[in-house]
């Protein structure tokens, strides 16, 4: 039933893709370094869905960044590599944070 839940509410465009939400982030320690709405030491995911709204490959791109970490882009703090986060999970992650609003 959770998972036809959270279908349905996705249709209405109201949360993210099953089986990738904040607890996901949580887990995974997304959310040490980042929350929704607001920096924190990252940027907010609104933040970055803003950004790459429009750009087909983004969620590969940040999929990728996720597990093997990056810089330059959101200022001289370096995001560290995740590599405990598995290829799928990145993927669930990255479709969630693009869709923060």
């Amino acid at each position: 039933m959770k998972r036809l839940l959270s279908f349905a509410v996705l249709g209405l465009g109201l949360a993210a893709p099953a089986f990738a939400d904040l607890a996901l982030a949580t887990s995974k320690n997304c959310m040490s370094c980042h929350a929704v709405d607001r920096k924190v030491l990252g940027p907010a995911f609104k933040d970055v869905a803003a950004k790459y709204k429009g750009n087909a490959g983004a969620a590969d791109m940040l999929a990728a960044k996720i597990i093997k970490g990056g810089s330059g882009v959101w200022g001289p703090v370096p995001m560290p590599a995740n590599t405990q986060v598995s290829e799928a999970d990145a993927k669930k992650l990255a479709a969630w944070v693009l869709l923060a609003r």
